[in-house]
Formats: structure tokens, C-alpha cells, sequence
């Protein structure tokens, strides 16, 4: 099988949980499942624009990023957070190889279009997963920095939760699996909900149940499955471990977003 996973936040930061993920990633390919890794790294980030005197803005969960902040970006996520990935998973046996979305065009993108203006802030309008092919037939696993080329020769900063669902739509995955800071989408009761429909989304956003961060990590879920993904769930990044068992097992952590 083809798995699109997509870390972030604390699974990138804390060192235990950096490990325990890695070690389930390297676990899924060591099955023989194709898998590749889409990253974010904004708590990283938001702390070297912090070291460099910029206070960090979001709108509706987005990075105001003006021309300081995407370089900034570039180093940080494309440099440190991706290196220290790969290394991560080599140290469990599983080569990696490191990439953003501009190394060999895999993912194109142009300025998202706003209100307010978010600067540097892309969005996915091409994918070519030739490379990602080639690396999976060397039986290594990418591992892709949110940061993607536009035509116009700039780099932007592209959501990351964006880049996986993109990801997994051009590479026909079957799976897509998001691991995060947070058990999962919980409804007006505080309870995570186990299972979301697409249909049930807009009223909680209405509600204001779910927003923030969380509101770009459905619109990518809602993408992926649209786009043709099978399965799509939300798994928190300390239940990693069970990521070799999606395919067999019942897992009851997280929450699984359905068509219907």
C-alpha cells in the first residue's frame, strides 16, 4: 500500500516523540508499504523568527510570511527540520532521502489569494511525483519540506497539511495519515469524535467547534478524499506506533475522516 504521512509540532520538536514516529515510519516501509513523509516545522520556525527579532502572525491558522520570513523558512524547514528527519530515520535503518516541494518540480505552486494579503503563502496548483517514484523504487523514503516553487521563480511557504493532501492525491496514495499535537477533532462536547463525515464539517465550523490550525488540516482532509484517497485520519503523533497496524487492525486513537 501507499501511505502519505504528514508530521508537525511536537512530533518534529520533542525528541520522544520525534523517535517514536520514526521508528513506525520505518516500520511501514520495512512492511514493504511505499511511504512518503510531508512536513511541517512551525513551532521551529516561529522560534528562529523569535531569535531574529520577528514577532510571528497567523490568520485562520496561515503564517504571515513576507520576504524575511519565507527565507527564513527555507533554512528552517528545508534545511534543519528536513535534515534532522532524515537522520532520524536512518538511525532506525530506513534511508531517507530529504527534498522540498521545488527540488525536481514535484510540487509547483503560486501565491494563495487572501483577504488580508498573507504574502508568501502558496498553495499546490501542479505535482510531478516522478521523483518521489524513483526514490520509492530505491526503497527509500521521501521526506518533503513544506516549501514549493512557484512558477514565477519565488519560493513560497505552503501549508503543510496542504502539501501532504497534495501529495497523496498525485501519488494515488491509499492512505493518508495526519499526526498531531492534539488526541483529535473534538465535537461541542470536548469529546474527540472517532469518526467525521465531510458533511458534518461546516456546521461545526459555523459553531466555531473546530478553527484555527484545525480548520486548514479538514480542508486538506476534505481535498485528499475528493482527490481520491481511500482513507484519511488524524492520529495523535504519541499513538504513532500504531501506524504499522492501520492495515490489519482496529485502531480506535485519532479520528478517521469519511466521505460520508
Amino acid at each position: 500500500m501507499k501511505f502519505v504521512v504528514k508530521l508537525g509540532g511536537a512530533g518534529l520538536e520533542n525528541k520522544t516523540l520525534l523517535h517514536k514516529c520514526a521508528k513506525a515510519i520505518a516500520e511501514l516501509a520495512a512492511d514493504g508499504h511505499q511511504v512518503a513523509v510531508v512536513h511541517g516545522g512551525g513551532v521551529q520556525l516561529t522560534k528562529t523568527l523569535a531569535q531574529l527579532g520577528k514577532k510571528s502572525e497567523f490568520v485562520s491558522g496561515l503564517r504571515i510570511t513576507d520576504a524575511e520570513t519565507r527565507d527564513a523558512a527555507l533554512m528552517v524547514l528545508a534545511g534543519r527540520v528536513n535534515k534532522s528527519l532524515v537522520a532520524e530515520l536512518g538511525a532506525h535503518g530506513q534511508a531517507a532521502v530529504g527534498l522540498s516541494g521545488g527540488d525536481g518540480h514535484v510540487f509547483r505552486a503560486r501565491k494563495k489569494k487572501t483577504n488580508p494579503d498573507l504574502g508568501f503563502v502558496g498553495e499546490i496548483v501542479a505535482a510531478d511525483p516522478k521523483w518521489l517514484d524513483a526514490i520509492w523504487a530505491m526503497g527509500a523514503v521521501p521526506v518533503i519540506s513544506s516549501i514549493a516553487l512557484g512558477y514565477d521563480g519565488e519560493y513560497y511557504n505552503v501549508n503543510a497539511d496542504e502539501m501532504a493532501s497534495a501529495c497523496a492525491v498525485s501519488t494515488k496514495a491509499d492512505t493518508l495519515v495526519f499526526l498531531t499535537d492534539v488526541p483529535g477533532v473534538k465535537g461541542a462536547d470536548g469529546s474527540v469524535m472517532r469518526w467525521l463525515t465531510l458533511g458534518q464539517i461546516p456546521a461545526l465550523e459555523k459553531e466555531k467547534v473546530i478553527s484555527g490550525g484545525m480548520l486548514p488540516k479538514l480542508n486538506a482532509c476534505k481535498a485528499a478524499l475528493q482527490g481520491g484517497v481511500k482513507r484519511v485520519r488524524i492520529l495523535p503523533a504519541e499513538a504513532a506506533d500504531l501506524l504499522p497496524d492501520l492495515c490489519t487492525t482496529r485502531v480506535n486513537d485519532g479520528t478517521e475522516v469519511m466521505v460520508a
